[in-house]
């Protein structure tokens, strides 16, 4: 069985990418390869754990381009030319157009600070605390175009304590991620996910 292509879309300081690195180089993706590392930010720590992990990158300005579409464009391209079938976003900070959303539809996932629905977008944890919550947590869900409103994949609870700020949370916060992340990917890459319009089954 041929190997699941992977690409990892993200813009900062990759921890969640370095965890998915990790798991191949450990041979924990059963069946998965991370093929390359898409960028907006050249400058990113992102790009650095890339270079040591023998992982190829695709990186660009968004502000050289005359539009999201354009770049998209350039990006769906270097994907096709390496076969690429999964695209993870593992803290990518960029609005995507349908340009690219709607071809890879059930082939893009994403991991999110928060139990959601409740949460989205920016600050999920900052979002958490100032609600009070007593429990958040993580989700991976795939992506379709709205603000973290795909179909869940899984998501696992984080415990909010008496005295927590955002800098205690946020520690235990990305430990999660950078265990279910991989995990999800893994279930992927053995066929054991069924996407059924919004219900997600695991095999």
């Amino acid at each position: 069985m041929a190997e699941l292509r992977i690409a990892v879309f993200a813009s900062g300081q990759g921890t969640n990418f370095q965890a998915l690195a990790d798991a191949a180089n450990q041979e924990r993706l059963d069946g998965a390869s991370l093929e390359l590392l898409v960028c907006d930010k050249p400058e990113a720590p992102v790009v650095e754990r890339a270079r040591r992990a023998g992982i190829d990158t695709f990186l660009f300005r968004p502000k050289e381009y005359p539009s999201r579409e354009a770049y998209e464009q350039e990006i769906i391209a270097e994907l096709t030319r390496r076969g690429v079938e999964l695209i993870v976003l593992a803290g990518y900070m960029r609005i995507l157009t349908s340009v690219l959303v709607k071809p890879f539809y059930g082939r893009m996932i994403n991991v999110h600070p928060s139990l959601l629905p409740a949460f989205p977008g920016v600050n999920g944890i900052r979002q958490a605390i100032e609600y009070g919550v007593k429990v958040t947590g993580v989700t991976v869900h795939y992506v379709d175009g709205g603000l973290d409103s795909g179909p869940i994949i899984a998501q696992r609870p984080v415990e909010v304590l008496d005295g927590d700020t955002e800098a205690t949370l946020v520690p235990r916060i990305h430990a999660v991620e950078q265990e279910l992340l991989p995990w999800v990917v893994q279930r992927i890459a053995a066929g054991a996910v069924e996407l059924d319009g919004r219900h997600v089954r695991m095999g």
